[in-house]
């Protein structure tokens, strides 16, 4: 977006209704928007704020732009200062210029989605009813944050390009769900946690839309330990070990638009505490543990969701070595269609050759980044870049550290995009692109 003039919005857009303002902050979670490096301290809700003088950042500026647009009336002359409430029958919204006012906010990143909701109820119904993100879809506008969690209830969100923090409401209490092993997976606009609670497995979901956490619809074959990966709306979930201990081959799909859950053909083999990947518009299961439960597979199987077939790729991921049981799933991660993995023992990043399935070392993974077999960092694709998410506790006094690499713009340099206390040890980490 090219520059524009500044604008000023009242304080009283912000101030002019409580109920209006509950409601906006039910839709979307409080965020920092603060772009300082090592904040150490969670923020509060930040009041709507001024427009100031011109920013030297573009994309700031763009976005004031638009953000004027959608606050002043058009039938008011610049110069004056606005500070009545937009109601919600301003013509923004009505007829004449409702396709013009979604066209504009579909170009918004979705991290200014709360303080548009709080103008007036027609723009928070628009924001909460899925409309706009449907839309975003279609379009191709996507934007991948990153959702991690260093403590039991407490999930934090991540925008790589705004460099801001959201941190979710808490997680239901479950003493028995937190104490299990849990999975992770960022949907359409949901989150969803897997795990167990007294009475057997259980799934819970975040809803961006409405801000909120609730049971979410469990699989067809309830289990944990499997290998998934969500590509737009839609996700797959291959393998894993049932409530009593059976190790599956099974697979279903899940269509975020309805909550449905669909069963897919099963797998050549059964294996639990594998990887999952979209790759080339393809699902991958990688590696894992065999049947009976001590025997490494370093086969992968790919799923064509068009014949709906699984094809195994012998050899596609090589031995780790050490005690099977102990280390974690394998780290892999894919972006523009390249596959990546991370080596924890050896602390090394390769690069899957797909034409001659070999991997290549390309580099290390970030210095200040530590883990105990696998477990306690995020290795993730988050858009077009790659992501380790985690620190290094002895050290970095609870710090938690967000490092990506943009791969193809030079050889693999980690730079740190921010870090905070939070803790040191990534339990579950997700992406959500929407």
């Amino acid at each position: 977006m090219s520059k524009g003039s500044s604008c000023t919005a009242s304080k009283d857009v912000a101030n002019s209704s409580e109920e209006e303002n509950k409601g906006a902050s039910d839709t979307l979670p409080s965020m920092d928007v603060s772009n300082n490096k090592g904040s150490q301290e969670d923020e509060n809700e930040p009041p709507l704020k001024k427009f100031s003088k011109p920013s030297d950042d573009p994309k700031e500026e763009g976005g004031k732009r638009v953000m004027a647009f959608l606050i002043l009336p058009q039938d008011q002359e610049n110069e004056q200062n606005h500070e009545a409430e937009i109601p919600d029958k301003t013509p923004r919204i009505g007829n004449l210029f409702k396709d013009l006012s979604i066209n504009v906010l579909l170009k918004l990143s979705r991290s200014d989605y709360g303080i548009i909701s709080a103008l007036n109820s027609s723009f928070r119904s628009l924001i909460r009813s899925g409309e706009l993100y449907r839309l975003r879809r279609e379009m191709g506008i996507v934007e991948h944050w990153i959702y991690f969690s260093c403590n039991l209830q407490q999930w934090e969100a991540y925008d790589p390009n705004r460099g801001r923090w959201m941190k979710l409401p808490r997680m239901p209490r479950n003493d028995c769900f937190m104490c299990s092993d849990k999975e992770s997976l960022g949907v359409g606009t949901d989150l969803l946690v897997f795990g167990r609670d007294i009475l057997g497995p259980i799934v819970y979901g975040y809803n961006l839309l409405t801000n909120s956490w609730s049971t979410a619809v469990e699989m067809n074959i309830p289990r944990c330990l499997f290998g998934s990966a969500s590509i737009g709306g839609i996700a797959i979930l291959a393998g894993g070990v049932d409530p009593v201990g059976n190790v599956l081959n099974v697979a279903e799909l899940y269509n975020a638009d309805t909550r449905k859950w669909e069963t897919l053909p099963n797998m050549h083999k059964k294996r639990r505490m594998s990887s999952g990947v979209f790759m080339n518009g393809k699902f991958y299961v990688i590696g894992g543990i065999a049947e009976d439960n001590k025997t490494e597979l370093t086969s992968g199987e790919e799923y064509d969701l068009e014949t709906k077939t699984w094809r195994e790729i012998p050899n596609m991921f090589p031995p780790r070595g050490g005690e099977p049981n102990m280390g974690a799933p394998p780290l892999v991660a894919v972006v523009n269609d390249v596959l990546y993995s991370a080596d924890c023992n050896e602390h090394t990043v390769r690069r899957y050759e797909k034409e001659s399935n070999k991997w290549v070392t390309i580099g290390s993974l970030p210095e200040r980044t530590s883990s105990i077999g696998g477990w306690g960092i995020g290795f993730r694709a988050c858009g077009n870049r790659l992501m380790v998410i985690g620190g290094l506790s002895t050290e970095s006094a609870g710090f938690t550290e967000i490092n990506s690499w943009i791969p193809g713009e030079h050889p693999l340099q980690w730079n740190i995009l921010d870090r905070r206390r939070i803790g040191s040890f990534v339990s579950n980490c997700a992406v959500m692109g929407c």
